[in-house]
């Protein structure tokens, strides 16, 4: 093997744009991706091969595992005919020991070659193309544009390298059988050449268009759980929680022009409740509350996920409660399509007329959503209730030192303003 590093750019080694045809249902693309960015090309040339680059692609293309190293990977169609080769919008998964399955969704076919992206569960993020070509020599190439696919992945890949051993065996190890199926023998051995974006340099360059088209995705993602047949009460898993924190009381009556009541209800409107360092949310300011997307980024311990939400609904009312009338006013949202969870967790501020009391309140319902990743999947399980939980604890403390900050006339120093580590502005202008 023959291999070389260097240093790319955005602009020389992003991946080809997708087909306009192509379904992007589930696609996972370098810019939903962790880590650096790698344009990688495995390549090796056969010396008196017995067919035309186009008859071994077309072989290759009617048995992947014709190529692959069937006792080490083993590709299964999983969406498209049996028989009738491959077709654009197939599927297939790579079978591989341990937790590296790797779905895929075929984007481009052409004579000389065929090109796949990863979909939703993959460990990369990304695409890769296989091709043959020359006149004399055949050249066979195997040439991919990805990224980790989460923070974990980009762990086992980058720190523990695992992932890449694996990659790299399965590749090389293709190569040569193309040689042997294109009855020639391949001469110069396999040349890698990797070219590097890292994650602090032209990953930011396209942070604004993953962004764009992430909240984008959103708008066709439908709400992962059936809320019309939904019956909490009967357990199968479910979480019920509540949480309450008091609030600066008002004199009693309708709420206070400029205070706390209101003062709560802009900070939520605005998800700034929320603790950065815990969850950040992207969405398009412009938009009314409860027509609003959001694209929420999940951290902890260093990791990052993303997972969408929709806006449910917007209630401001007053309700009795036990002979008692309290103003409420509240919004929730709706986990979707992709989420590590599904349920929905209501934010409301209440007044009680009658002794002027303010409390912030979370109604929450929930439980693990369906993770394809199987990483992610383990590592949910391990953390996510006590993430969950943490949220929603953090949420409470920070509302109140922020609303009684705001109503002292200053800016809490100690407490990050959500505003300042949201994207909250429209979505073309997140950078």
């Amino acid at each position: 093997m023959h291999r070389r590093e260097e240093a790319g750019s955005a602009a020389e080694d992003s991946p080809p744009p997708l087909p306009d045809d192509v379904e992007r249902s589930e696609l996972q693309g370098p810019e939903d991706g962790a880590g650096p960015l790698f344009h990688r090309r495995y390549e090796v040339r056969v010396r008196d091969a017995r067919v035309s680059p186009a008859e071994l692609m077309s072989r290759i293309r009617g048995d992947l595992n014709a190529a692959s190293p069937t006792e080490f990977a083993r590709f299964f169609k999983v969406r498209g005919g049996d028989g009738d080769g491959m077709r654009v919008g197939d599927e297939y998964v790579v079978r591989m020991p341990g937790p590296w399955d790797g779905p895929v969704r075929v984007v481009e076919v052409t004579p000389a070659g065929f090109r796949l992206a990863t979909l939703d569960g993959h460990l990369e993020a990304g695409q890769i193309a296989f091709t043959a070509s020359g006149d004399g020599e055949l050249v066979f190439a195997i040439e991919s544009w990805a990224r980790s696919a989460d923070r974990v992945s980009d762990l086992l890949y980058q720190r523990l390298r695992m992932a890449k051993e694996v990659q790299l065996h399965m590749w090389t190890s293709f190569l040569e059988r193309v040689a042997r199926l294109a009855g020639g023998r391949m001469t110069g051995g396999v040349t890698i050449t990797t070219r590097r974006i890292d994650e602090l340099g032209a990953a930011e360059t396209l942070r604004s268009a993953r962004t764009r088209r992430a909240i984008d995705a959103l708008h066709a993602k439908p709400v992962n759980f059936d809320f019309d047949r939904l019956d909490v009460t009967a357990g199968d898993g479910w979480r019920i929680d509540d949480y309450r924190r008091s609030l600066p009381p008002e004199p009693p009556g309708p709420p206070v022009r400029g205070g706390t009541w209101e003062t709560t209800r802009r900070l939520m409107r605005d998800y700034e409740f929320a603790d950065p360092s815990i969850v950040r949310a992207i969405y398009y300011a412009d938009r009314p509350l409860e027509q609003r997307d959001m694209l929420l980024e999940l951290r902890f311990h260093g990791l990052g996920f993303r997972a969408g939400v929709r806006v449910g609904g917007v209630r401001d009312e007053t309700r009795d409660v036990d002979g008692r009338p309290v103003r409420v006013w509240g919004w929730n949202y709706q986990t979707l399509q992709g989420h590590l969870e599904m349920g929905q967790m209501d934010f409301e501020v209440w007044k009680w007329l009658g002794s002027g009391d303010v409390e912030f309140r979370i109604h929450a319902f929930s439980r693990p959503g369906s993770i394809r990743n199987p990483l992610v999947r383990l590592g949910f399980r391990l953390v996510g209730r006590r993430e969950q939980i943490r949220f929603a604890r953090h949420a409470c403390v920070r509302i109140e030192r922020l609303a009684k900050a705001e109503l002292a006339g200053r800016a809490p120093a100690s407490v990050p303003r959500a505003a300042d580590a949201i994207a909250a502005g429209p979505v073309g202008d997140v950078a």
